[in-house]
């Protein structure tokens, strides 16, 4: 996969790029990132890339010209899934990652300031917000979107943590632990340590269930439930139900 940035702070990307993951997958072949600062495209002599907006009002917009100049010069660029950074955009999930990772070559746009100008729009594919509050610019959004695309890519890394992340299928995940088995009197399941793979597999299906009740219970109504699920969501629910009557 090939991944374009455009923005105006490359030096912001440094570190995301040279770091755990994202940097193995690098040297694994699986991914190139390069990252472009649109304002060595500015027109301008100060290699200014704003100005003020249209009809007044506060703040600075992202001029046209540099972006468009920076897109055109990256090969085959329209054939590539062109993504902009948009507080307005589509908020960013599990599944959008899944799409952007099925890609040969995406192209992300990072908007700063009051905004882009609007007719950027007519150039790209796709807006993508990461929630909805304000940033002061698109890169972090772009960071966000590399890191959960890159780690789906084939090899980065296991497919069986992949399958067993949060928000796979609609849940989150089980609780893990590790050694030691006893830290501060507080100590790992039993079940954990038996040995016996089936009451493991079971312990983790209610872990997870159990924490997408708790703490993301909107997720269940997009989630196809076994009747194993059904009976362990009714036995956590009496479980908690108790806990809150004690």
């Amino acid at each position: 996969m090939r991944i374009d940035i455009l923005t105006i702070f490359p030096e912001m990307f440094t570190n995301i790029i040279s770091s755990s993951i994202i940097k193995r997958a690098i040297e694994k072949d699986a991914v190139r990132i390069i990252v472009h600062d649109f304002r060595a495209f500015s027109s301008n002599k100060h290699n200014k890339v704003d100005d003020t907006p249209y009809g007044g009002g506060a703040g600075m917009v992202l001029s046209l010209q540099p972006v468009l100049d920076c897109l055109f010069s990256i090969p085959n660029y329209l054939t590539a899934l062109k993504i902009l950074t948009s507080a307005g955009g589509k908020v960013y999930n599990q599944e959008t990652a899944h799409l952007f990772a099925d890609q040969d070559h995406i192209i992300i746009i990072c908007g700063h300031y009051e905004g882009i100008d609007a007719r950027i729009l007519n150039y790209i594919d796709i807006e993508v917000s990461i929630g909805d509050f304000i940033l002061t610019g698109g890169e972090i959004p772009a960071m966000v979107i590399i890191d959960s695309v890159i780690r789906l890519l084939p090899n980065v890394i296991s497919n069986e943590s992949i399958i067993e992340e949060s928000f796979n299928n609609n849940l989150l995940e089980y609780d893990q632990f590790t050694k030691p088995p006893v830290y501060n009197n507080l100590s790992v399941p039993d079940v954990l340590m038996s040995g016996n793979h089936e009451e493991i597999r079971k312990y983790r299906r209610y872990s997870s269930l159990k924490n997408t009740l708790v703490k993301r219970p909107d997720l269940l109504k997009n989630t196809v439930l076994t009747n194993e699920d059904q009976k362990l969501l009714l036995k956590i629910k009496k479980e908690l139900s108790e806990k809150e009557n004690l």
